[in-house]
C-alpha cells in the first residue's frame, strides 16, 4: 500500500461529523480512521470532536470543528472521477438528496458549501479532442448543464 503524502483538510464549523457521516455514506470503500477530541481548555467544550481523519475510496481526508472563521467556496473542489452516466446520476442524486444543490458543468455544492465536480471521464475525453469544431461544440454543450449528461455531450461531439 502507497502511502499518500498529501491529504486535504477540511476546516468546519461544528459539524465536521455529520459531514463525515455524509461523505462516507456516498462513495465506497469509505471509513473513519481516526477521531481526536478537544482536550481541557481547548476552544470548545472537552471531549468535543476536534478532527476525523477518513477516507472516501480509499482517498485519505481530515475533517476540523475548528469554528466560524473561514468558509468553504468553489474556488477549492473535489472532483470525483466518473466512468458512466450511472455512477454520476448516483453521485449527484444522493447529495441532493442530502441538501446539496446544483450550480453549472457538473459541478454542485453540498449543504456544508464544499464544491464537489461530479465528472465523467467521457468529459476529459471529448474536450481534448484535437478537432477545435468538435471539442468547441462539447465546451458549449457543457455550459447548458448542472448534471452532465455524456449522451448529450457524444451528439454535441458528432455534431447531431
Amino acid at each position: 500500500m502507497t502511502t499518500q503524502t498529501i491529504t486535504t483538510y477540511l476546516w468546519f464549523d461544528n459539524n465536521a461529523e455529520e459531514a463525515v457521516e455524509l461523505y462516507t455514506s456516498i462513495f465506497p470503500r469509505s471509513r473513519v480512521t481516526q477521531v481526536a477530541r478537544w482536550g481541557e481548555g481547548g476552544p470548545a467544550p472537552a471531549g468535543t470532536v476536534m478532527n476525523i481523519a477518513f477516507e472516501l475510496d480509499g482517498q485519505q481526508f481530515i475533517a476540523l470543528n475548528g469554528g466560524p472563521q473561514f468558509k468553504f467556496t468553489p474556488a477549492i473542489s473535489l472532483f470525483v472521477s466518473c466512468e458512466t452516466q450511472e455512477e454520476v446520476d448516483r453521485y449527484w442524486s444522493k447529495f441532493l438528496a442530502a441538501g446539496g444543490k446544483p450550480t453549472a458543468c457538473g459541478w454542485l455544492e453540498d449543504k456544508f458549501g464544499v464544491s464537489w465536480q461530479i465528472i465523467p471521464k467521457a468529459l476529459v475525453k471529448l474536450m481534448s479532442d484535437p478537432d477545435p469544431k468538435r471539442s468547441g461544440r462539447v465546451a458549449q454543450a457543457l455550459m447548458t448543464m448542472q448534471k452532465i449528461d455524456i449522451a448529450a455531450l457524444e451528439r454535441a461531439h458528432a455534431g447531431a
